[in-house]
C-alpha cells in the first residue's frame, strides 16, 4: 500500500471485482465498474480490522469516486453515484 495517494483527482479507476476477506465497506453493486476519482479524503483506520476489535493500522487511503449510474438493464443512465472507496479496492483503469 502506498504512503502517498496513488490516484490523483480525475484518474480513471475500476473497483476490483473480488470476494472480500472478512468485513468489507465496498458496495457489491460497484465492483467491476469504472469511475473517476473526485478527491482523496485522507487516511482512515482499516474498517476490516476495526470490525474485529483490532487497531485498524496501517491506516488506508480513502477516495471519493464518481460512477455512472446503471439502470436495471445494465446501461448507464443520466444519473451519477458518488461513493467512498478505499485504495486497496481501486485499480488503475489503464491496468484493468
Amino acid at each position: 500500500m502506498s504512503i502517498e495517494p496513488r490516484f490523483p483527482p480525475g484518474a480513471a479507476v475500476r473497483v476490483a471485482n473480488r470476494q472480500p476477506r472478512g468485513h468489507c465497506r465496498t458496495p457489491f453493486y460497484l465492483r467491476g465498474h469504472r469511475g473517476v476519482v473526485l478527491s482523496c479524503a485522507g487516511r482512515f483506520h482499516d474498517p476490516a480490522q476495526l470490525a474485529q476489535h483490532r487497531p485498524g493500522l496501517p491506516k488506508l487511503i480513502l477516495y471519493r469516486v464518481r460512477f455512472a449510474h446503471l439502470g436495471p438493464d445494465g446501461r448507464a443512465t443520466q444519473d451519477e453515484i458518488e461513493a467512498d472507496i478505499y485504495e486497496d479496492w481501486l485499480e488503475s483503469e489503464a491496468a484493468a
